[in-house]
């Protein structure tokens, strides 16, 4: 039997790519899920794919319009949301571009979406000692790339608040699982020629051979919570990104 069977989770941004992948897990595995996501119509479309595996025999799954930007929105969750086995923070949006041509405004708001979000849950939802808590941070915090100083930075400060809380929730597990590049819904906006030859290019470069799926970063997250022996680290799901 699963480990997660009657197991209460909530996942932050369940509603597309990894999010999603991750809750699709869950609930497969029996977990009692709630997916949070500030967009009702994202919230609408993850449910009716997820209801389909609880119709299948996997656990319940119920929706919270949730924007983590929000103290108050946050703070009036937790409230009233009870205690939950396992959290998982995935969203979070980070605009590319160079320190001097992305407007200050932006990086603002990235940094408040990614990394104050993550910060506003860890501080605020109750979480089981026994339990876990994940951030989704991402491998430019190892690896930099041109215009993406801001994203290194935001991965690399939630890469170092998962060591710490650690620290300060223990027993309570707090881990990081840090993607590469994917092939996700976030690369939708960009050129469909240009996403191509960019996945094309990261397929010759890594030692895998090929993109990755939210799916393997999926794996990567349910061991973490799964493992009653895994805190305070940060697992690289990225092909081979950091080395490549």
């Amino acid at each position: 039997m699963s480990v997660y069977v009657d197991q209460r989770v909530l996942v932050v941004g369940g509603t597309s790519g990894v999010g999603l992948a991750t809750a699709r897990e869950f609930v497969t595995q029996g977990a009692d899920t709630v997916i949070a996501s500030r967009s009702p119509q994202r919230l609408d479309a993850a449910l009716a794919v997820l209801g389909g595996l609880t119709a299948s025999g996997g656990g319940a799954v119920n929706g919270q319009t949730l924007d983590i930007r929000s103290e108050d929105e946050v703070e009036k969750f937790a409230a009233t949301a009870g205690e939950f086995d396992h959290v998982v923070v995935s969203a979070g949006e980070t605009p590319m571009g160079r320190v001097d041509a992305l407007p200050l405004a932006d990086a603002y708001a990235a940094m408040d979406s990614k990394f104050w979000g993550a910060y506003r849950i860890a501080r605020s939802v109750r979480v089981r000692p026994s339990g876990s808590l994940t951030l989704l941070a991402g491998y430019l915090s190892q690896r930099p790339g041109r215009a993406s100083a801001l994203q290194s930075a935001i991965n690399a400060a939630l890469e170092a608040l998962v060591r710490g809380l650690a620290l300060e929730y223990a027993p309570l597990r707090v881990n990081a699982v840090s993607p590469g590049l994917l092939r996700t819904p976030l690369w939708e906006g960009m050129d469909v020629t240009a996403r191509e030859r960019m996945y094309e290019a990261a397929t010759q470069r890594l030692p895998v051979g090929r993109v990755g799926e939210a799916a393997d970063v999926a794996q990567a997250v349910l061991f973490v919570t799964g493992n009653a022996y895994a805190t305070g680290t940060t697992v690289y799901v990225d092909g081979g990104g950091t080395i490549a």
